[in-house]
């Protein structure tokens, strides 16, 4: 029962995310929005990385295609080669402070977007705009509460 409970946080949680990304935001807002779904499944693959994996970055990068128009496959391969980086360093970064995992996330949401923009640049020319690096850095102010709040909801169930 215990599982099924957890399980159904975790997919919760990602579902917020997806809302987040498809809210229509003000122009200045929807500028500043970082990929919250990347910052919560980084979370869920440091906390639990016996639940959340790569195939769960693949699908759900492949989601993140179709709900906001993308290229199929853009959003699953960047998330499936994150998640994999924070697979093999999860046991590490669960001993580091917030500042030094914000320096790891900051890294993640990076070399994110320069998979995006160099995904659609094959696509089509695409101009680099000042703008482009403005969810990497709130992604990384955002890490300290999206940590704090999903590592209570994780053990919300514990303290009960």
């Amino acid at each position: 029962m215990n599982n099924y409970y957890s399980f159904g946080r975790i997919f919760l949680t990602i579902i917020m995310a997806m809302c987040l990304i498809i809210v229509p935001w003000p122009s200045f807002l929807a500028s500043i929005n970082p990929d919250w779904v990347l910052l919560v499944l980084i979370y869920w693959t440091i906390a639990v990385p016996e639940r959340i994996g790569i195939f769960h970055a693949w699908t759900i990068g492949i989601l993140i295609d179709v709900l906001t128009g993308r290229a199929f496959g853009q959003y699953a391969l960047a998330y499936s080669l994150i998640i994999y980086f924070c697979l093999i360093m999860h046991k590490r970064l669960r001993q580091f402070p917030l500042p030094q995992q914000g320096l790891f996330i900051f890294l993640c949401l990076l070399f994110s977007q320069m998979l995006l923009f160099w995904l659609n640049n094959i696509q089509r020319p695409v101009q680099l705009h000042t703008s482009f690096w403005l969810p990497v850095f709130t992604g990384t102010l955002c890490w300290p509460l999206i940590y704090t709040t999903l590592r209570h909801i994780r053990l919300s169930r514990r303290t009960k």
